[in-house]
């Protein structure tokens, strides 16, 4: 069993109520493969991406060797990712950095990005992203958050 903890002070909205707490196992979740990739790049998602309650996601996202994402993929959230399994080599920006298990990654909004799953077995990474919200357009009033951006 693995542990990960993610504090994040919740976004609320007006007129939509928090979600409940939970807790999720992946093994009783199915994968979704992402469009166009054979099966070989999956999400398993542990919330419905259309439940607006939810501010973030927390997802884990498996490419078998070879797989890839095969274009410069943006976002305007930043994002973290912790890798749970294997190697890779992930684009940041201009540069591929080689990751592997137990390495974390803090990817800023609209860094360009794109990975490569060399193998020799599955490449995994626990993803997390603000999702639903629109992005702060003037600092952060909550002094924690602050040091987090």
């Amino acid at each position: 069993m693995r542990f990960h903890w993610i504090r994040k002070a919740y976004e609320a909205v007006a007129g939509i109520d928090p979600p409940d707490a939970f807790f999720a196992d992946e093994a009783n979740i199915a994968p979704v493969p992402m469009p166009g990739a054979g099966g070989r790049w999956t999400t398993t998602r542990f919330v419905d991406p259309g439940d607006m309650r939810h501010d973030m996601h927390v997802t884990i996202v498996t490419f078998e060797p070879g797989a890839v994402i095969p274009f410069a993929e943006t976002h305007v959230m930043e994002h973290g990712l912790y890798v749970l399994e294997g190697k890779a080599v992930y684009r940041l920006n201009r540069d591929w950095v080689e990751v592997e298990a137990g390495d974390f990654m803090w990817l800023r909004a609209f860094c360009p990005q794109a990975c490569y799953a060399g193998g020799p077995g599955q490449f995994r990474y626990l993803l997390y992203k603000d999702v639903n919200r629109h992005m702060a357009l003037a600092p952060s009033s909550f002094p924690a958050a602050a040091g987090l951006r």
